[in-house]
């Protein structure tokens, strides 16, 4: 693990977040960028209360929002170890389908309704769509793991409802209704949670979430949008290209860590 530089603590109650959260990210951090490999032991509570200058409470709340967040396996008696995570030949495939049987869809809301302005600028043309906002939970858990809202045009109404989208993802509805799209254009960015989404997501007001807007075009003309908020705790951006070809074969995906710490 790499210590502060110059043996200076990188968490500071100047900060205005809470310093077991500071602890948090900066562990998760390491964790991400593989500094702490996987099954690797995290240093011992005392080491990170003097790496950091911190009391033993804050470091034990971080690291019990790691074990939260499947980041940490916390044994007792023992430290508290990397959770390992066993490699995937094909990642994009294994992670839809641990999603899809991992968890479950509230439809929270399908309906339609005036469109906001920003999609209007997006779809051009729809004055109103038809509105779908959904949250996806793990199953075991309950946990939320992302908030999707979708505006579509008001002719697939009758295939996209309510209770169709607990039984099949939304891009197997439309497929199945006869649309072939032509391509699909992403934005990622980065927001702070507000009010309603962070009530769906089961976080503070405030909180990082990365942000996928998702618009597809059918014979040239924007379709439908999708906009996923997730919080990115459980979630992250993949995106595979192939070395000879920079200009093409590029593949995006959002993978959503829907398992718990295996054992």
């Amino acid at each position: 693990m790499e210590e502060p530089s110059n043996g200076a603590a990188r968490v500071s109650a100047d900060a205005g977040v809470p310093l077991h959260r500071q602890l948090y990210l900066v562990l998760h951090d390491q964790i991400g960028r593989g500094a702490l490999a996987s099954g690797e032991a995290l240093p011992t509570e005392q080491s990170l209360c003097d790496l950091f200058g911190v009391s033993r409470i804050t470091v034990r709340r971080a690291l019990a929002d790691l074990s939260d967040a499947g980041l940490v396996d916390r044994r007792h008696g023992v430290g508290s170890f990397v959770t390992l995570r066993a490699p995937q030949d094909h990642p994009h495939l294994d992670n839809e389908r641990e999603v899809e049987s991992e968890t479950e869809v509230d439809v929270i809301e399908c309906g339609i309704r005036a469109t906001p302005p920003a999609v209007v600028a997006r779809l051009y043309s729809y004055d109103h769509a038809l509105y779908v906002l959904r949250v996806r939970r793990e199953r075991t858990t309950g946990e939320p793991l992302i908030v999707t809202e979708a505006w579509l045009p008001k002719t697939l109404g009758d295939v996209v409802t309510e209770s169709s989208l607990t039984r099949a993802p939304l891009h197997r509805l439309i497929a199945d209704a006869g649309v072939t799209l032509q391509r699909i254009e992403h934005e990622m960015t980065a927001e702070i949670a507000c009010p309603r989404t962070a009530s769906l997501l089961g976080t503070a007001i405030g909180s990082p979430l990365i942000r996928t807007n998702r618009v597809a075009f059918l014979d040239d003309v924007p379709h439908h949008m999708v906009s996923n908020a997730m919080s990115p705790n459980r979630s992250r951006i993949v995106v595979n290209q192939r070395t000879m070809d920079t200009d093409a074969g590029v593949t995006m995906f959002v993978a959503h860590d829907v398992l718990g710490p295996t054992t």
